[in-house]
Formats: C-alpha cells, sequence, structure tokens
C-alpha cells in the first residue's frame, strides 16, 4: 500500500516537472459594448446625436496561455479532461516562424483594423456617408520609399494621374522600368490626421521622387510600399477597449455604434453576446474559440449569441444550457435578429444547429 502511494506521489510530481509542448485555450473576459470598461465608455461619440441604450450587446474573448508558459503533464491532462477548456498544440498559437513581438503587433493591427470596418459597416448601414482615401499601408524595410514616404501618407496621385483605388499604384509604377524615377504627390500622415481631426482640409501636398528598383520575384519596378484603403469620418468615433487583440469584435462594435446612433433600442433590454469579424460591406467572418466564448457569454448571464454562420456547427456541438444560439452572415441579418429578440419573436430566429 505505501509503495503503491510512494509511486503515485512521484508520477505526480514528475508530471508536473515534465513540460510538454501545448498551450490552451479558455473562456476570456466579455464586455458590453454599450456600457463602460476601465471607467470609460466603450464607445465614444461626439459630433453627432446619440440616444440612451439598454441591455448588452457584448464582445467575448478568448483566454490563452502565454507565449512563453510551457504546460505540464498534469496540466494538460487536466485540460484535456476539462468542459470548457482547450489544450491546442502550442504552435497551433504561437506559430514557429513568428516572434512573440510579430504575432502582438499582428494581432493588434487586425483589432484596430476590426474597429475600422465596424464603423464603415455601422455607418453604411445607417445611410451616413464615409470617405475613402489611398494610403501608403506600409513601407518595406530597405527600400527606396523608406524614409521618404510612411504609414498613413495619403496617395492623391502618381506622375501626376490621380489615384482612385489601391491597386491604381502598383500599375503606374510597374509601367516603369527598375532605375527609373516615379513622382508620388501626397499628403504626409501628420498633416491628414490632423486635418481629420480638425475637420478641415489638408493645407499642404509634398511631391516624393522614388527611384524604382527590380522586385525580387520578377523584373517589375517596385517602390517597396503596400498601398491600402483608408476612411474619414463625419463625426468621432473612438473604440476604448484595452488589452484585446484580433478582429472577433468587429460585429459587435458595429452593432454598439448602431444602438447609439439611433433612437430605436436595438436589444430591447435583453442580454444578447456574440463574436463575428466584419467587412466595410457588413459581411460576417468567422472567428477561432467560439465553443470558450459562448460558456464566457452564458456564464456572465447572455441570453442570446450571435455566431457567425461558418462557426454554427462548432458551436452547437456543445451549447451552453440556456443560450440561444442565432445565426448570421450579416449585419442585417444581425439587426434582424435583434428585432426578432426585442419582439419577443425568439420562434422565427436562425438558431444553429449540431452540423449546421
Amino acid at each position: 500500500m505505501l509503495a503503491s502511494l510512494l509511486m503515485l506521489i512521484a508520477l505526480l510530481c514528475a508530471g508536473v516537472l515534465i513540460p510538454v509542448p501545448y498551450s490552451e485555450m479558455s473562456p476570456g473576459p466579455t464586455v458590453n459594448t454599450l456600457g463602460e470598461h476601465g471607467g470609460e465608455p466603450v464607445l465614444q461619440i461626439s459630433g453627432h446625436k446619440t440616444y440612451p441604450t439598454t441591455g448588452n450587446l457584448n464582445m467575448t474573448t478568448v483566454r490563452v496561455t502565454g507565449s512563453q508558459y510551457r504546460m505540464n503533464l498534469v496540466e494538460a491532462i487536466a485540460g484535456w479532461i476539462g468542459h470548457d477548456n482547450l489544450v491546442v498544440p502550442h504552435s497551433t498559437l504561437y506559430p514557429d516562424d513568428k516572434s512573440p513581438d510579430e504575432l502582438n503587433q499582428e494581432t493588434a493591427e487586425e483589432f484596430s483594423q476590426s474597429q475600422e470596418s465596424a464603423k464603415v459597416a455601422a455607418l453604411k448601414q445607417l445611410d451616413i456617408p464615409v470617405g475613402t482615401r489611398v494610403v501608403v499601408s506600409s513601407v518595406v524595410k530597405g527600400s527606396p520609399a523608406e524614409g521618404k514616404l510612411h504609414a498613413g501618407d495619403v496617395i492623391k496621385a502618381v506622375d501626376g494621374t490621380e489615384i482612385k483605388q489601391p491597386g491604381d499604384v502598383a500599375k503606374l509604377v510597374t509601367k516603369h522600368q527598375p532605375g527609373e524615377k516615379v513622382a508620388f504627390l501626397i499628403v504626409p500622415a501628420k498633416e491628414a490626421a490632423a486635418a481629420e481631426k480638425e475637420k478641415r482640409q489638408p493645407k499642404g501636398e509634398d511631391t516624393v521622387t522614388l527611384t524604382t528598383t527590380k522586385a525580387t520575384d520578377d523584373k517589375r519596378a517596385v517602390v517597396g510600399i503596400q498601398a491600402g484603403t483608408d476612411h474619414t469620418f463625419p463625426f468621432s468615433i473612438n473604440i476604448k477597449l484595452a488589452d484585446v487583440g484580433g478582429p472577433s469584435a468587429g460585429l459587435m462594435f458595429a452593432l454598439g455604434i448602431v444602438d447609439k446612433l439611433t433612437p430605436d433600442d436595438l436589444t430591447g433590454g435583453k442580454f444578447v453576446a456574440g463574436t463575428g469579424t466584419i467587412d466595410d460591406s457588413g459581411k460576417v467572418g468567422p472567428i477561432g474559440g467560439v465553443e470558450m466564448k459562448t460558456v464566457g457569454a452564458r456564464s456572465k448571464g447572455a441570453q442570446y449569441f450571435l455566431t457567425p454562420k461558418d462557426n454554427c456547427a462548432a458551436a452547437a456541438k456543445d451549447k451552453p444550457s440556456g443560450l440561444t444560439l442565432v445565426k448570421v452572415d450579416t449585419m442585417k441579418d444581425a439587426l434582424g435578429a435583434l428585432e426578432k429578440i426585442r419582439k419577443g419573436d425568439t420562434a422565427a430566429l436562425a438558431q444553429c444547429t449540431a452540423g449546421k
């Protein structure tokens, strides 16, 4: 008996000491986009009339173990046995070809872009005009553009030709042979940002001349920038939520903005949570960790969970008791579902079912 007990103790000690190449995902915090977080409103809107809101439109998160944390065998087994957590290979969350800093930067950029798209989708839904402009999204280190063009610079023209969409930039640059010069007419990023903040026209434009170089994969002329689209808004919308990354809160941010900008109370006082990416057109996309997000939402009192169509099957496999999973594919779907919820017409909701 004593020998068996000692053997068990030895095995447990060994299990605690043996690291395994796994990480753990678990339900994370959930925040009401209509409320406050850290003592200040999550959605801060100025320059446009806003309306009182009730109920909840909660965004949801997944908590993960850190990149440097190494689970031991006992923790991994407990995670596998546990109901609400998910143990996955460490490389699933932290690929070997990316450093922790690179991953943090990537998720921060995704979160920032999700906020931008949420604003655009919300205002488009309300038929409020949103301005667009072509900007420098990134500059390649060591390229001709480094130090001369900067992320956020607004590209007005290339070689005198007006730029209307990001693809125009590459078309005009590649008309050149490597080694030839190309002229960019830009509004510097700082001036563009200041003008937007002060709701005025930019005061100055600069001409930046670059010498093209040859692309590494072919003989195209390039200058080493990625062009993208930026938006200008007719009034200020700020989303304040620290320590969150990734794009999955886009849908709930967009719904929160619509709720605050319209006299209708979208939730009717109900507790609605959800997840999903969103693009500028209002299309909702799938996310990771939906099983943990539904658990986290229900534990805080959510009655309904807006679920991206492509996540429905996974979410419905182990649905928390008392939580209705509502299938959505677009912003319009989500608003329609909220209308049914506040009117009590829940039998008409498109619900997620196992396998669908």
